[in-house]
């Protein structure tokens, strides 16, 4: 029988991925439609459906394994796997904070007013510069995690050696205290870059709504969706504080664990959880704020439904 704390444990695991894999599958589905019906995405809308792609990665190699091993399943994973499944997750956080990064910036851009000429360039050339800033976030995150796989292993037996994060399914063994915490400090030091340029782009936002309100909304009204850009903001400001608070809780964790040379297994997981949680709950956030997500997935409701008898009555007097 399973230790009460073990199944504790476990299950709030088993939620959280549950819950994450079904909502950021449900709004790359409504993207899908959206892209199959339109045709195109806008700027905003790539980011988020890029953002839920690399939140799913995340949550599957992450969360799957972290939970099978918890409720007791072992050697999941020879080497190779390890490797592969180890470098997938540190590549998908990574672009977690990337991309939340990126969509909070490109907000502050589009609500920022009319300056010189240099912004006002780099304004019109931002839905071209989507594309390229994902292909460069990607190759800037494969360089700066290309140590992940070289450390990384399946585990030999229950215990680990000093240095070495024991993930439960896989050790990534750093063999001394000099490489240890300069993966640490490397790693930390991309993200709190990211997290700074978020917030201080979120700030941005939040001054620009608190001030110009009236004049944004007045710009924005002739354009085509009204209040969707001030809508947007909202959302963007949302999932950076979101963000924030999961990312202090992670990196207190993480500062704790690169001062002890062994890592309790329940400090591990405690991580685990908190630096999951944004991937899990951020595209419930994204859904219940996105008008076109919403539509696209009543519509897929509604399909489904049956006729009702009032309705099958109607058209059978009609006939």
């Amino acid at each position: 029988m399973l230790d009460l704390c073990v199944t504790i444990k476990g299950v709030s695991f088993l939620l959280q991925t549950g819950l994450g894999i079904l909502g950021n599958t449900l709004v790359l589905l409504a993207y899908t439609q959206v892209v199959w019906s339109e045709r195109r995405l806008q700027p905003v809308d790539m980011i988020l459906c890029h953002l839920a792609f690399v939140d799913l990665l995340l949550l599957l190699t992450r969360c799957v394994p972290q939970t099978m091993t918890v409720f007791g399943l072992r050697d999941l994973l020879n080497d190779p796997g390890c490797k592969v499944v180890i470098y997938s997750y540190r590549i998908s956080r990574a672009l977690s904070v990337c991309l939340t990064s990126m969509l909070s910036v490109f907000q502050a851009l589009t609500l920022a007013p009319a300056g010189g000429p240099h912004l006002s360039r780099l304004k019109a050339r931002l839905p071209d510069l989507i594309l390229p800033t994902f292909a460069g976030l990607w190759l800037l995150n494969m360089a700066v995690c290309i140590a992940a796989p070289f450390f990384s292993k399946a585990p030999r037996n229950d215990t680990a050696p000093a240095f070495t994060l024991n993930l439960g399914f896989c050790h990534v063994d750093f063999r001394d205290s000099l490489s240890y915490k300069i993966n640490g400090i490397a790693v930390s030091t991309r993200d709190f870059a990211f997290v700074g340029l978020m917030l201080w782009s979120s700030g941005y936002i939040l001054l620009l709504l608190h001030r110009h309100s009236r004049q944004v909304r007045g710009i924005r009204r002739s354009s085509q969706g009204g209040g969707a850009e001030t809508r947007a903001a909202k959302t963007v400001v949302i999932l950076v504080v979101l963000y924030s608070v999961f990312f202090g809780i992670d990196n207190v964790i993480w500062i704790y664990m690169l001062t002890v040379p062994m890592v309790s297994p329940v400090v591990a997981d405690m991580r685990v959880f908190f630096s999951s949680c944004y991937a899990s709950l951020s595209p419930f956030f994204i859904i219940s704020s996105n008008k076109k997500i919403k539509s696209k997935m009543m519509c897929a409701t509604a399909d489904h439904e049956p006729p009702s008898v009032n309705n099958t009555q109607e058209g059978g007097a009609k006939i």
